[in-house]
C-alpha cells in the first residue's frame, strides 16, 4: 500500500484544493482515494455525515460575497419551523445581484439586492442574519411555519430549546422595519400576516404549535406565559392560559420527564394551581397527533365546564 503524505493540520477536516496547494500539498495528494469530494474543488478527510457538516464542507469554498441563506441558514441558526433537515437537501447560498454565484451540484444559489442582507458567522460558516434567512425562506414555508420562526426570533427566553445563546436578539419593530426595506419578495404577504400572529415570550415551538391549533379551531387565543399570583405572591408562570376562566395549558417536553427535580416541581405547582381553582391541562406530543384531536377535546371540555 502506498504511503499517504500526512496533511497539514491547519487544513482541518475539509478544505479547498487551492488551500491545500498553498500549504505545499500537490495535486497527486489531493487526488488520493483517502480523501472524499463533497463538492467541486473541496476535499474532506471523511464524508459529511450530517447536514451541518455538509454545509461546513461547502463553506470552505465560498467566496467573500457568498453566504449560506434561506432555509439552510435557519437550520444553521437552529431556528424551528422549517421541515426536517436532511443530507440530500440543496444548500441555499445567497449572493448580491451583481456577484458571482456558486455553480456546483447540491447548491441552490439565489440573488438578493445589495444592502438587504446582514453578514454573520455561525462558527466557521458565513451566513445571513436570521431575519434575512426567514425572508428568503418564506417562499418555501407555510404561514404557520413562519409564525413558529417569528416566535423564536422574538423570544428572549433562555430556556427555549436548541436556539444558539449567541444568536442576535430581534424585536417586532426591527422585523417590521426590515420588511419595509425589502419591499416585495416571494412570501412577503405570508410574513406580514404571520407577524400579526407572532407573540413575544414564547418558550418552545410546541407552545406556538399549541396556540395556533387552538385558534385555528375557533377557540379564543390563550395568553402566553401568563403569571399566576395569589394575593401578590407568585404561584406559577404557565405556558398558555385563559385567565378569566382559570384554565392553564402546559406543554410537557422530554425535559420535564427526564429531570426528577423538574417533575416534582411540576406536580407541586399543579397542585397549587388547582388549589386556587385552576384547571390544568398538561399536553404532550401525543396530544398533538391526529390534528390535535385529544388536546382540542380536553380544552373544549374545560371551557364548557366554566
Amino acid at each position: 500500500m502506498r504511503h499517504r503524505v500526512p496533511l497539514d493540520a491547519s487544513l482541518g477536516a475539509h478544505f479547498t484544493v487551492a488551500d491545500a496547494r498553498a500549504t505545499g500539498v500537490g495535486r497527486g495528494r489531493t487526488s488520493a482515494r483517502d480523501l472524499v469530494r463533497p463538492f467541486h474543488g473541496v476535499r474532506a478527510t471523511s464524508a459529511p455525515d450530517t447536514p451541518l457538516r455538509r454545509v461546513r464542507a461547502l463553506a470552505a469554498r465560498l467566496g467573500p460575497e457568498q453566504l449560506i441563506g434561506g432555509i439552510t441558514a435557519l437550520h444553521v441558526w437552529r431556528y424551528p419551523g422549517p421541515p426536517a433537515w436532511t443530507l440530500v437537501d440543496d444548500i441555499v447560498v445567497v449572493v448580491p445581484t451583481d456577484a458571482v454565484r456558486p455553480r456546483t451540484c447540491g447548491v441552490k444559489s439565489l440573488r438578493v439586492a445589495r444592502g438587504l442582507v446582514r453578514r454573520w458567522k455561525v462558527g466557521d460558516i458565513p451566513t445571513t442574519d436570521p431575519i434575512s434567512a426567514l425572508f428568503i425562506a418564506a417562499r418555501d414555508l407555510t404561514e404557520e411555519q413562519i409564525v413558529v420562526v417569528l416566535d423564536a426570533l422574538l423570544t428572549r427566553a433562555s430556556s427555549y430549546p436548541s436556539l444558539l445563546p449567541s444568536r442576535p436578539l430581534h424585536t417586532r419593530a426591527e422585523i417590521e422595519r426590515r420588511l419595509g426595506e425589502w419591499g416585495r419578495f416571494h412570501g412577503c404577504g405570508r410574513v406580514r400576516k404571520a407577524l400579526t400572529r407572532a407573540r413575544e415570550r414564547v418558550e418552545s415551538p410546541k407552545e406556538t404549535e399549541t396556540r395556533l391549533l387552538l385558534v385555528s379551531h375557533g377557540m379564543p387565543e390563550p395568553a402566553v406565559q401568563h403569571v399566576v399570583r395569589d394575593r401578590g405572591r407568585f404561584v406559577a408562570r404557565v405556558d398558555l392560559a385563559y385567565p378569566e376562566l382559570k384554565i392553564a395549558i402546559e406543554y410537557e417536553g422530554d425535559g420535564h420527564r427526564r429531570s426528577q427535580k423538574q417533575w416534582r416541581k411540576d406536580i407541586q405547582r399543579q397542585r397549587e394551581l388547582e388549589g386556587l381553582g385552576w384547571i390544568v391541562i398538561r399536553v404532550t406530543e401525543l396530544d398533538l397527533r391526529e390534528h390535535g384531536a385529544a388536546l382540542l377535546r380536553h380544552v373544549r371540555l374545560a371551557i364548557s365546564s366554566r
